[in-house]
């Protein structure tokens, strides 16, 4: 009877306590996370909806993520980090700025990406867009780096606010899926839609929609707010006890 109450009975494979893996529960949290954006959007996203799908307990959830918004923050730099790779992680340095191939690959892979992931891409742009730290951001800082590089050389017409440029680039990039997927039945029509939408942006890069002789008007009107915006980058360059004759 002793011997009987001093050993212990084996506990099945399926209640064995698992090893602890901090690193490993963090990545099936954050996989957890992108499946439910992915599916759901944000709006469907929760610590404990994504610790069920995880596999885990919501205690060891909220150990890794105190708040949704950190939970959400995490996984938009994992969008990040991804988007970063798929669009600049084959090219050289010197094909990110003007060369022409640079462009038209980075405007394509852009496309692709946004319409092969559109649930996690609009996520990731929300959290971008709010964000009072968009620098922070790897995949913004070289994309509208990119621009500015751009605008300095004599490829660009003068007084591009890269800024403005940047984000209406991406908010077209990540919403065209939404008209592409209602509109296309399958993969192969959403990878020509995607196609469709980075060659109508190289165009209107090269060439915009209107033909300026013929609006004189908007012509004048752009270049008021160009020498303005100007002048307010001169004057804010300028040290604040110069004094201008």
């Amino acid at each position: 009877m002793m011997a009987f109450m001093g050993s212990r009975p084996k506990l099945p494979p399926s209640q064995k306590r698992r090893a602890r893996n901090p690193d490993g529960t963090r990545e099936a949290i954050l996989e957890a996370a992108r499946q439910v954006l992915a599916q759901d959007g944000k709006e469907g996203l929760s610590v404990s909806q994504v610790a069920r799908r995880a596999g885990i307990n919501r205690g060891t959830a909220y150990q890794h993520f105190q708040t949704r918004e950190q939970l959400i923050e995490a996984t938009a730099k994992w969008v990040s980090d991804k988007l970063y790779e798929a669009v600049y992680g084959n090219l050289a340095e010197s094909s990110r700025r003007a060369d022409s191939i640079g462009i038209k690959l980075v405007t394509e892979h852009l496309a692709d990406f946004a319409m092969e992931n559109p649930e996690l891409g609009r996520a990731w742009l929300f959290e971008l867009l709010s964000s009072r730290r968009p620098a922070s951001d790897r995949f913004w800082r070289e994309y509208e780096s990119s621009f500015e590089q751009l605008a300095k050389t004599e490829y660009a017409q003068p007084g591009i606010d890269t800024e403005v440029v940047s984000v209406l680039m991406l908010v077209g990039m990540f919403l065209w899926p939404v008209w592409a997927r209602a509109h296309a039945r399958n993969a192969k029509e959403r990878k020509l839609m995607a196609k469709r939408f980075s060659r109508e942006v190289l165009r209107l890069s090269m060439h915009g929609t209107l033909r300026p002789e013929k609006f004189p008007e908007l012509e004048l009107q752009i270049d008021e707010k160009r020498k303005s915006r100007t002048q307010r980058a001169r004057d804010k360059a300028l040290p604040s006890n110069s004094v201008v004759a």
